[in-house]
């Protein structure tokens, strides 16, 4: 009896949703449950559409885990959330460590659509319309809704039961904020944050394969990065009834690193970007210029090039999956930019575009090609470009380095013809000489070639390298780099550009 309802649902369900139902296998049945308990009741009609927008866009999800083995490759039987504490749970691995020989993570995949079950997913969905009842929730539409408040996970953390626990932990935000709006509670959030949370960023990385700790780990642990830190405001939020998001910089344009952060909304619906590891915590601008803003979403987005060519022809990182969004026009002036591509000796359909972060081009966006040109739309104003093809896991480039400037754009092919002395001043806050130091200035020509060393003494304050190419991209490079150097140009009038 329960199949034959269960066909009918089904049949009566949108082609997006029978397509996943039948991906899930034996866990099919599970999913179909949580359709029969909404469509038994027409009041539960947005339920229903609730639990089919959870379950169309369930098989681009899954939870990057790991266990603990032996030497031989034998699963431990120990879990972190057994404990009450993590203190406690790190004492009692100790222990385990001294019992075990040769212990070692193991990484796992677990997809979505084979694991979760239908009373998770129920009370998912019944939490989040509680909570979207609330005053802050009254102008989220059903679609920011169903994006930022009803889904049961941020990234690919662990599968945890939260909604409940947090929505217990941080109730006290609703007397707290009564009568006030979204940006007065976020300073309440920020003030519980830092009470009791520790931002581990440049102090300590974690060791064991585990890209996204779980929600209730983050409870557990109370440290992490600014990735952790987006993930969990975005659980205590989201428990609160407020739309949330984790926005990242996947690398910034003119310096070193990444950053992640949140954005939610006032009750007039405006977009509030926000950082709570920051003294002011609302973002009103950034300090420097962002290759990319990505906002993630649950639902997969139409056009992104992981619908277009297989992922393993992206090279590595946010482009690789579906479901986020292009936003950076929401934080800096941004502009396209069109060029000619070298051509390839095997057939491509997409290039990237790069930038310079930690002494490497890192690939931060694509465009179509099209009669040996391609166009990137989007991108920030004030930084230098490469663009790049991505062949054999490798970044290639594909083109001459533009530099996007706020006015205007060059195109720096390196005069090789045509060269200069080129004086290298220090500058403050940027450049000091160091005595004994070694100082290579190199240019760009497909690659960066060295145009000669000099060793800083006492008495330096600039440094002269002679034939250096017009219209060249420079990096200078000392022997105790730290990998945060920035690309730079020299003018007609000798004026020092940095990107």
């Amino acid at each position: 009896m329960f199949s034959f309802f269960m066909t009918k649902a089904q049949n009566a369900a949108p082609q997006n949703v029978i397509a996943v139902l039948e991906k899930a296998g034996k866990n099919k049945i599970e999913l179909e449950k949580v359709i029969q308990q909404y469509n038994k009741n027409k009041a539960d009609s947005l339920k229903l559409k609730a639990a089919y927008f959870l379950i169309s866009n369930m098989d681009i999800h899954y939870s990057a885990d790991y266990y603990w083995a032996d030497r031989t490759g034998k699963r431990i039987p120990y879990n972190e959330m057994d404990y009450p504490d993590f203190v406690t749970a790190v004492k009692a691995f100790d222990e385990i460590k001294l019992k075990y020989e040769g212990v070692k993570p193991v990484p796992v995949i677990y997809k979505d659509i084979d694991t979760i079950k239908a009373d998770f997913l129920i009370k998912n969905i019944e939490n989040a319309f509680e909570v979207w009842k609330r005053p802050q929730a009254k102008n989220t539409s059903f679609s920011d809704f169903c994006n930022y408040i009803l889904p049961y996970r941020v990234g690919s953390e662990p599968l945890q039961d939260w909604r409940a626990i947090y929505k217990e932990k941080f109730k006290w935000i609703q007397d707290s904020v009564k009568g006030e709006n979204t940006e007065v509670a976020l300073q309440y959030f920020a003030n519980d944050f830092r009470s009791w949370f520790i931002n581990t960023w440049d102090q300590e990385q974690r060791k064991e394969p585990l890209p996204h700790l779980g929600p209730i780990q983050l409870l557990n642990r109370k440290k992490g990065n600014c990735d952790d830190i987006g993930d969990l405001m975005t659980y205590m939020l989201r428990s609160q009834g407020y739309a949330a998001s984790v926005e990242s910089v996947p690398f910034w344009a003119t310096s070193t690193g990444t950053h992640f952060f949140n954005s939610t909304y006032s009750s007039e619906g405006k977009l509030i970007p926000f950082d709570v590891s920051t003294a002011n915590v609302k973002i009103d601008n950034f300090s420097r210029e962002p290759s990319k803003v990505i906002r993630f979403t649950y639902a997969r987005q139409p056009d992104v090039l992981a619908s277009i060519i297989p992922k393993e022809q992206i090279p590595p990182g946010f482009m690789r999956s579906e479901n986020y969004r292009d936003v950076t026009s929401n934080y800096w002036q941004t502009s396209s930019l069109e060029t000619p591509l070298f051509i390839p000796k095997i057939k491509q359909s997409v290039a990237y575009v790069c930038v310079f972060n930690g002494l490497k081009w890192r690939a931060t966006w694509w465009g179509k090609i099209k009669e040996n040109k391609v166009k990137f739309d989007n991108l920030c104003k004030g930084a230098v470009f490469l663009p790049a093809y991505y062949i054999d896991d490798k970044i290639i480039p594909a083109g001459y380095p533009v530099a996007s400037g706020y006015q205007h754009q060059l195109t720096l092919k390196p005069d090789l013809i045509n060269t200069r002395n080129v004086t290298i001043e220090e500058q403050d806050k940027y450049l000091k000489f160091r005595l004994d130091k070694k100082y290579t200035l190199y240019y760009w020509n497909n690659n960066w070639i060295s145009m000669g060393e000099q060793t800083a003494t006492a008495e330096t304050k600039s440094l002269v390298f002679e034939k250096v190419p017009k219209n060249a991209l420079l990096l200078l490079v000392s022997d105790y780099s730290q990998g945060k150097e920035r690309p730079f140009i020299i003018t007609d009038n000798q004026e020092r550009i940095w990107f």
